[in-house]
């Protein structure tokens, strides 16, 4: 695309976390020229954009921006949660001579994404069939819980972000009310993110080892990783990293059917994160989606509500290009 005076107008896209960053061009919401950097390896945000835009031989064309941010984006001042990374959004414009920048939150990013999918790059779970134009969810068990709502207004989507994943966690079942006791036996106050995250994961089963031995008293010193309990849950190595995996897929349907009640998301509910998309047959196979239609008078609107796992491996970059082009069309 060129202006009258010959400009390149370039449309910049970012998916920033604690660990990486992904940069990539967007133009008519397809997605190219990806580059992924480790946020390590540069002292600040400018940087690693400069960086880019040097690769790209981008340094003189006209930008406009939107970058998609593992932390709240709703102030100038922006200090990332798991980097040493502060800056100004007035000034991070300013010094690269940006057009336009739109900084949103990665949850944001990911629920603007959504409409955006094919069904090759998400994977239904049980029944329910989608509703066009009717509000959307989406939650994603990751490093913590991430959860957004997709609401249609005047033929665009508008997200609505914010911290559900720090919500109550209610049990339903015995066994949930016997973690709840665990957990409560070192923490005050127990949310969702503190068995729907990888952490969760390993909380829930250190929570089993205890009550096995019928002394929750004493916090667990046994340690297994996410990585290790889903691994073993899933090649039958280790019954109780089974029942912990079929547990957390549990919960995870209980939260996933509260969301679907909260704003009626009968366009779907959607899973993701980095987890779940590692165990997805296992999901289909658990109990979630039972857990998650089991709502009382209700259950007959979560049984029309699909549910679905997004395997995109670039929902951010999508969605911060879906966000981008809709404040700019």
């Amino acid at each position: 695309m060129m202006t009258s005076q010959d400009t390149q107008v370039i449309n910049l896209v970012a998916d920033i976390g604690g660990t990486n960053i992904r940069l990539a061009i967007t133009e008519n919401n397809n997605i190219t020229e990806i580059n992924c950097y480790q946020c390590a390896q540069f002292p600040s945000l400018i940087d690693v954009i400069r960086n880019y835009l040097v690769e790209k031989k981008l340094t003189n064309a006209s930008i406009n921006a939107c970058l998609a941010i593992a932390c709240p984006a709703d102030d100038d001042l922006i200090s990332m949660t798991n980097l040493p990374w502060q800056f100004s959004q007035k000034e991070l414009k300013a010094e690269l001579k940006l057009n336009k920048l739109m900084l949103i939150n990665d949850y944001t990013a990911i629920a603007m994404a959504i409409p955006m999918l094919t069904d090759g790059q998400k994977v239904k779970i049980g029944g329910g069939e989608p509703i066009a134009n009717k509000p959307i969810a989406v939650c994603g068990p990751g490093t913590g819980l991430g959860v957004a709502n997709l609401i249609p207004v005047n033929n665009n989507w508008h997200c609505l972000s914010g911290e559900g994943g720090h919500i109550d966690f209610a049990p339903v079942d015995e066994l949930d009310i016997q973690i709840l006791q665990y957990l409560k036996t070192f923490k005050k106050r127990v949310s969702y993110e503190q068995l729907l995250s990888g952490y969760g994961l390993e909380q829930i089963y250190q929570a089993l080892v205890v009550i096995k031995s019928e002394d929750l008293s004493t916090p667990s010193e046994t340690k297994l990783t996410a990585k290790d309990i889903s691994a073993q849950a899933i090649n039958g190595s280790c019954p109780l990293c089974q029942q912990a995996l079929a547990q957390f897929c549990k919960v995870l349907g209980s939260f996933a059917g509260n969301l679907a009640l909260t704003t009626a998301s009968l366009g779907g509910v959607y899973i993701a994160g980095g987890i779940v998309p590692r165990f997805i047959d296992y999901v289909k196979d658990s109990e979630f989606r039972t857990r998650f239609e089991t709502k009382g008078r209700m259950s007959h609107l979560n049984q029309q509500t699909p549910t679905y796992v997004i395997t995109e491996s670039q929902p951010g970059l999508i969605g911060a290009a879906a966000y981008l082009h809709q404040v700019c069309q």
